[in-house]
């Protein structure tokens, strides 16, 4: 299963690095683009939620990982929720070797 990281800058200029078990997270996300607080929770929701399945249906089990990555996103945002205006930007997608994509 092809695996991806992305770097993601919150809205007090912290940058996390992200893991997806599945490219299904570039039909989400794309370089550059500054998301709402919860529109951003909400895409990671589905795109690490899809690509946990893939590897269900691949391998026969969910990947932690993945759940492992919403939980951290989820914590994160909610020390930001009371922000006014609130965007996470999503800086990079990242292939497995670390090439930008």
């Amino acid at each position: 299963m092809p695996e991806m990281h992305f770097r993601v800058r919150w809205p007090d200029g912290e940058i996390q690095r992200c893991y997806s078990p599945s490219t299904v997270i570039e039909d989400f996300f794309s370089p550059g683009t500054a998301y709402p607080l919860a529109d951003f929770v909400d895409r990671s929701r589905q795109a690490l939620g899809i690509a946990s399945e893939r590897v269900r249906a691949k391998y026969g089990f969910v990947c932690t990982g993945a759940s492992d990555q919403l939980a951290a996103i989820e914590s994160t945002a909610a020390a930001y929720a009371a922000v006014p205006d609130a965007t996470v930007t999503v800086e990079a997608l990242l292939a497995a070797d670390g090439s930008i994509r």
